[in-house]
């Protein structure tokens, strides 16, 4: 892996750590084994290199949710998957730790790819959704945007739920609960 490849990983993990504010420039050169003048070789500063990022983030999350939204199955099975996949559920998700970052918010620039990420998730599992309902498989009246804010609404809050009972079964009761209601026979 050449410098700048590890600048950007290493600054994803103290993002995902850390937060924007309590990842200096110096922690970014000490993880990643880089001087401070290819740090500055390769990024302008900080704010570029978080951008950098963030962004590779949102693309590796993007491409897991959507191999697992993709695969072959049900609709429900295609979510269950996506929701019961491994994660490192203690350290939260990488991207929605980014919107209790106050500095990433107030910045557009920063802020964008976070919005981006949220936008597209709902929207593809509103897709998959919709073909579930249209195909019989799930309730003929579900909204399929309204269903897809609340799991991802439930994803994120079963995170934040398991950090602070340091412990994962709050994550696991949440995903139970969304796909038991998602789930659930019509009448």
């Amino acid at each position: 892996m050449d410098t700048q490849e590890r600048l950007i990983e290493s600054t994803r993990e103290l993002l995902w750590e850390r937060g924007y504010v309590a990842t200096s420039p110096k922690a970014i050169q000490q993880r990643a084994g880089a001087g401070q003048g290819s740090m500055y070789h390769h990024f302008a500063g900080k704010r570029e290199l978080a951008l950098a990022a963030i962004r590779r983030t949102a693309e590796q999350l993007r491409a897991a949710a959507d191999a697992e939204l993709s695969a072959p199955g049900t609709a429900a099975q295609r979510i269950t998957g996506y929701l019961r996949r491994d994660r490192e559920v203690q350290k939260g998700c990488p991207i929605g730790r980014l919107t209790q970052d106050p500095d990433v918010m107030a910045d557009p620039l920063l802020r964008e790819p976070v919005e981006q990420t949220f936008a597209w998730l709902r929207t593809r599992l509103a897709e998959v959704l919709a073909a579930g309902r249209d195909a019989g498989e799930l309730d003929p009246g579900l909204d399929p945007r309204a269903t897809a804010a609340v799991v991802v609404a439930v994803l994120q809050g079963g995170y934040v739920l398991a950090r602070a009972a340091d412990r994962d079964d709050p994550f696991d009761q949440a995903v139970t609960g969304v796909l038991a209601l998602l789930t659930r026979p019509t009448t």
